[in-house]
């Protein structure tokens, strides 16, 4: 388990209920294996990676948790998201069903790629 620092994300988290909790630390957790050096912050209310720009944000709900790589983050890999149900920028993971947390963060590098390519 990695530790991470308190930050405003953290006190996002905990205003959810534990089972939820525990699935927002997993998205956390994954996005940040990918992502060591990213600020994490709320942004649009919700908590958001930093990295040369927004890379992904994440947000919890009352029955799923929701993954937002950007419009083409969803598109590029929607082949492997049809089991989600998905809108432009947003994939929503049902809390009753483990997280595709492999997944997260093969998005999340692809992410970071894109953001660092734009920088150049």
């Amino acid at each position: 388990m990695l530790h991470t620092p308190p930050t405003p994300i953290t006190s996002y988290i905990l205003q959810y209920p534990l089972e939820v909790q525990e699935k927002l630390n997993q998205m956390r957790e994954a996005i940040l294996e990918i992502l060591p050096e990213a600020e994490e912050k709320i942004a649009y209310g919700i908590p958001t990676f930093y990295l040369n720009g927004n890379v992904v944000h994440f947000a919890g709900y009352k029955s799923h948790i929701g993954f937002y790589p950007g419009a083409d983050g969803i598109a590029t890999f929607a082949g492997e998201l049809g089991a989600y149900k998905l809108s432009r920028g947003t994939v929503q993971f049902p809390l009753d069903q483990p997280l595709p947390l492999e997944l997260v963060k093969r998005i999340t590098a692809y992410r970071k790629e894109q953001n660092f390519a734009k920088k150049k």
